[in-house]
């Protein structure tokens, strides 16, 4: 074979692998069917095309049209890398170069199983270009579809669930039932309209193993209707929503959608705005689910050292967790090495990354600005406060249906009162709804708050307030009522404005230290408990004697 001959095999055999032909990154600016002259021709005398990479050039209408004409006897092509297409060029440029691309592709046969148009900004009307594509039976293969970056919007993400809704209904009739895997719209501005309509069509598909949608500008209505989705999609291994608006609302859906999502390996709920109460939903996830867990990103969410510590405390027990990214949270200083430190006697110190960009303790004194994005009427924002020794709260908001006797008691709690029932009390209890974090901690509260050193008082007390909390901690959610009554008593910020702190007696404590010494109390709560106290016991000062009782009688429960 000549030298020549040699050097052009293996110029060709660089740029391609079996089946693939690449233009891969050459820069080229192709603007009419001259330009592409010669790749048409690479094109047309490639036997069994699979892969065509085109990413890295810039192509014009009629240079697309070219290209198009090839494909259209390209009935093997499985892969089509075309992101980062049309750089310069006009955005109406965009839309009849697809319609071109896809209409071969439709022509030809072919059985697409990736499709990649990342990095091309063709907003919604690009979507409706590969409208009709995405619905015909070329993409009733597709395994793999990458829109990244492509400035969507909610129009274009909402064309683009209905094309997917469309063909996954199509390839049931035509008995080839749609299977996508890999889903990726990071940078679209898809908003909570968008994602909602995409996670209807995701809830049909259930096959999804990768889904990365990070920076759209999603906040938690958006977000729980991804998390209702994605719980649908069990074979779920990767799940990026970085640098969207959780809060808690979206950080609880989204705990209780992973929990069951038992193949899941990486999480990346970075900048999302996680912040305490949502990573206390996480971690009660992570206790209960998430056996294959290997990486969860919940950097830069306002996240406080304690609830850091309750995460650091469920990871403990993942044999697969590789990485646990904390960085950019509110620790402070000492709070990152305590954190470190407590991580290290737990032996899980090197899944810990770098700490360097903490945002520092945060100020006790900062107005907190609730849920960004959020409407200030929503319906979930309703009061659940003023919940303290002896107020009343139920014109705050609607009273369940509780009997006469029960009634009289929390509306103006007394010792004679809760003495009186004598042994009704414990089944009156009964109707307490334990589903209802924020019901069961007012009752808790409106009990003990009537606690005397007498041993009459104490007894009726304790006896009540031990039945109610030991139902409260049968139930498979009973973390969001130790949140709620971390936010009650002050050890815990809520990120709703209308929720208020108890005016702490010693007896709420009290009540409290008797059932953390019980076995019904689970440990992993009293960890919880014992993490907050010990970082903000300081505003339990008023009632210093029962607070250090209390957080003696947690230790003892931890440490045994």
């Amino acid at each position: 074979m000549a030298a020549e001959d040699i050097a052009q095999l293996t110029e060709a055999l660089a740029k391609t692998h079996v089946g693939e032909l690449s233009y891969k990154g050459l820069g080229l600016k192709l603007c009419n069917v001259e330009s592409v002259k010669e790749m048409v021709q690479d094109i047309e005398q490639f036997q069994g095309l699979q892969s065509l990479r085109l990413e890295g050039n810039t192509f014009g209408v009629e240079a697309a049209q070219g290209i198009a004409k090839a494909l259209e006897a390209k009935s093997e092509l499985q892969q089509c890398h075309w992101s980062d297409m049309f750089t310069g060029r006009l955005r109406s440029e965009i839309p009849p170069a697809l319609k071109s691309l896809g209409s071969a592709l439709m022509t030809s046969g072919a059985r697409l199983t990736q499709l990649d148009l990342s990095d091309n900004a063709f907003g919604p009307d690009g979507v409706k270009a590969i409208e009709t594509l995405l619905k015909s039976p070329a993409c009733y293969t597709l395994r793999e579809l990458r829109l990244n970056n492509c400035g969507m919007g909610i129009g274009g993400g909402t064309v683009l669930a209905s094309a997917l809704t469309e063909c996954h209904k199509r390839s049931i009739a035509a008995g080839t039932p749609l299977r996508l895997k890999v889903f990726i719209a990071g940078r679209n501005r898809l908003e909570n309209d968008g994602a909602t309509a995409l996670a209807q069509a995701f809830k049909l598909l259930g096959s999804l193993e990768e889904v990365h949608m990070p920076q759209n500008g999603i906040n938690h209505a958006g977000i729980t209707a991804l998390a209702t989705a994605m719980q649908q999609n069990p074979n779920l291994q990767v799940l990026n929503l970085n640098d969207n608006t959780f809060t808690k609302r979206g950080s609880v859906a989204m705990a209780e959608a992973i929990k069951h999502l038992q193949y899941l390996k990486v999480i990346n709920f970075g900048d999302c705005l996680v912040r305490s109460e949502g990573a206390l939903a996480i971690a009660w996830a992570l206790k209960e689910g998430l056996p294959h867990l290997r990486e969860l990103n919940l950097s830069f969410g306002e996240i406080t050292e304690a609830a850091a510590l309750v995460v650091a405390k469920a990871a403990q027990e993942k044999a697969d967790l590789e990485k646990l990214d904390l960085n950019g949270n509110c620790f402070g200083e000492e709070g990152c090495e305590a954190l470190r430190e407590a991580m290290e006697r737990m032996n899980i110190g090197d899944m810990l990354g770098s700490l360097s960009d903490d945002e520092g303790e945060p100020d006790d004194d900062e107005d907190d600005d609730g849920d960004e994005g959020e409407d200030e009427d929503d319906e979930d924002a309703k009061e659940e406060n003023g919940v303290n020794g002896t107020e009343d709260v139920s014109e705050e908001k609607e009273r369940p249906c509780y009997s006469c006797e029960l009634m009289t008691f929390l509306s103006s709690p007394s010792a004679e009162k809760l003495i009186s029932l004598e042994t009704k009390r414990i089944q009156l209890l009964e109707q307490i709804d334990v589903s209802d974090a924020c019901e069961v901690s007012e009752v808790f509260f409106k009990i003990s708050s009537v606690y005397k050193d007498e041993p009459e008082v104490k007894q009726a007390v304790f006896e009540s307030t031990d039945a109610l909390l030991r139902k409260a901690f049968s139930i498979s959610q009973s973390y969001s009522f130790i949140t709620s009554l971390m936010i009650n008593l002050g050890l815990l910020k809520s990120e709703d404005k209308k929720v208020k702190n108890v005016f702490v007696l010693a007896g709420h404590l009290l009540a409290l230290e008797h059932a953390a010494a019980q076995d019904f109390f689970p440990l992993d709560q009293a960890f919880v408990l014992e993490s907050f106290m010990s970082r903000h016991g300081k505003v339990l000062e008023s009632c210093s004697t029962a607070r250090d009782a209390l957080m003696t009688t947690l230790a003892k429960r931890t440490t045994a």
